[in-house]
């Protein structure tokens, strides 16, 4: 996006308004995705006073945190393609929210762990540098930090648009810290981290198959449901045969047997194939509306914020 296509900022009444749009009107969809972003943690909030976060609450509370903060990032990710595959400019309305409740659940996730080490900050320093997991996922959080803070229109006008963008790419880099985080801290079972990574992985190969500003067509998006899948087959027997001897075959194959449920693989699989859907939707209802229409969708896609 050009400097020309940096959207002005919002009158006075909708500053700091998360359920306003830009011309500060109320937006039932904004604050529909608000509610549903924090729902999460007042279901953790109701878990905590009911007592039944088991017997460790505040270690199940922080894995919580932290498993919300990479799934929503990664919904963050959902939103451009989603746009473009619905031919829908109001989605992006929203990702600036999203991108925002994952930094908050990424500090709620620290701050749990400050407070099951005793609130002892020379403790945590030390443990953020020793642990390599704690060390990954703490850069990840501090790119987090960064994204949050330039997300405002005032830094786009500052950075201007090219500058803007080229900084929030780093995202796709937070992405992969994250998962390594989650990956690494996970004891036995990696069968979510390997799902999420399998998904992230549909997310990266989307952005390389789209054409710029415009969803890839339906054969593209066909190609990237075996390709996620068995990429995400990949990782997971990669990961059992590096971390812990399994032999590297029999995890592979165990990705495409269903008899004992299915494996991240097969759930990736699924999930594109919903993506493929979602895109034949999107051309459908293109193809629906008048030429005028379209042109219209095509302009107010050039003024929803950034």
């Amino acid at each position: 996006m050009t400097a020309r296509a940096i959207p002005s900022p919002p009158p006075a009444g909708g500053i700091g308004v998360p359920w306003r749009d830009r011309q500060g009107a109320f937006s039932p969809f904004k604050l529909a995705v608000l509610l549903a972003l924090m729902l999460p943690a007042l279901w953790l909030g109701w878990l905590a006073a009911e007592g039944m976060l088991g017997p460790r609450p505040l270690n199940e509370a922080i894995h919580q945190t932290g498993l919300w903060a990479v799934r929503i990032l990664l919904l963050s990710l959902l939103v451009t393609p989603l746009r473009q595959m619905l031919r829908q400019p109001r989605v992006m309305l929203v990702r600036r929210m999203v991108g925002v409740a994952a930094l908050a659940y990424a500090l709620a996730h620290l701050s749990l762990y400050i407070a099951d080490q005793g609130f002892d900050l020379g403790k945590v320093a030390s443990e953020i540098v020793l642990r390599f997991y704690l060390t990954i996922g703490f850069t990840a959080l501090a790119g987090l930090v960064a994204l949050g803070v330039t997300s405002t229109d005032g830094w786009v006008k500052r950075l201007g648009g090219r500058r803007w963008q080229a900084l929030h790419r780093i995202v796709y880099g937070i992405g992969v810290l994250a998962l390594v985080h989650f990956v690494l801290q996970t004891k036995l079972d990696v069968t979510e981290a390997m799902l999420t990574a399998g998904l992230f992985l549909w997310l990266m190969g989307y952005r390389l198959l789209a054409p710029k500003g415009s969803a890839p067509s339906l054969w593209r998006l066909a190609l990237l449901v075996p390709a996620t899948a068995l990429g995400t087959a990949l990782l997971e027997a990669g990961w059992y045969g590096l971390g812990t001897g399994v032999p590297f075959w029999p995890v592979l194959q165990a990705n495409l047997d269903i008899e004992f449920g299915l494996r991240p693989a097969l759930w990736v699989g699924i999930a594109a194939l919903s993506m493929l859907a979602v895109g034949a939707f999107g051309r459908w209802r293109q193809g629906r509306q008048p030429a005028r229409g379209r042109r219209a969708r095509a302009d107010q896609a050039r003024h929803v914020e950034l």
